[in-house]
């Protein structure tokens, strides 16, 4: 398994556990309720987007019988990604802690998140194009046949 591949799921089990402990703090303590918006974040942008991640790096290749387009890319996506996290987290408690700061650690971490995710896109769709046999030049499925006795 690829470095970044290896990257991605171990950064999406631990943005699991740190953005599920937050949840629990914040049921815990109703008055961290104002962390909430860096709770999902944690969880979607954290778990859920790095996991699909490095699930489609590793599977898109073997599917298609291509190489991925870059592993660079990759692995730049994987430090991009999170992070633009860390900077979006910290923007988010900012709105409580420092308002002042809020603004320009939430812009510069949506920028980094969000070309996190044009990279994925960039190179899942170019290995797409390298693709052995294009998915739509694929031949129909055929039912099986039947087994008479």
């Amino acid at each position: 398994m690829e470095r970044f591949v290896m990257g991605f799921l171990r950064a999406a089990i631990v943005w699991l556990v740190v953005g599920t402990s937050l949840g629990a703090a914040i049921a815990m303590i109703p008055a961290w309720l104002v962390y909430r918006p860096v709770h999902l974040h944690l969880l979607l942008l954290g778990f859920v987007v790095m996991f699909i991640a490095g699930v489609a790096y590793h599977v898109v290749p073997r599917f298609t019988a291509a190489p991925l387009h870059s592993n660079r890319l990759a692995a730049v996506h994987l430090w991009v990604a999170n992070a633009g996290l860390v900077l979006l987290a910290c923007g988010f408690i900012a709105r409580v802690q420092h308002p002042a700061l809020a603004p320009a650690l939430l812009a510069t971490g949506g920028i980094l998140s969000a070309s996190g995710a044009y990279f994925l896109a960039w190179n899942l769709w170019r290995t797409l194009d390298g693709a052995v046999v294009p998915p739509s030049r694929l031949p129909a499925a055929r039912p099986l046949p039947v087994a008479r006795s």
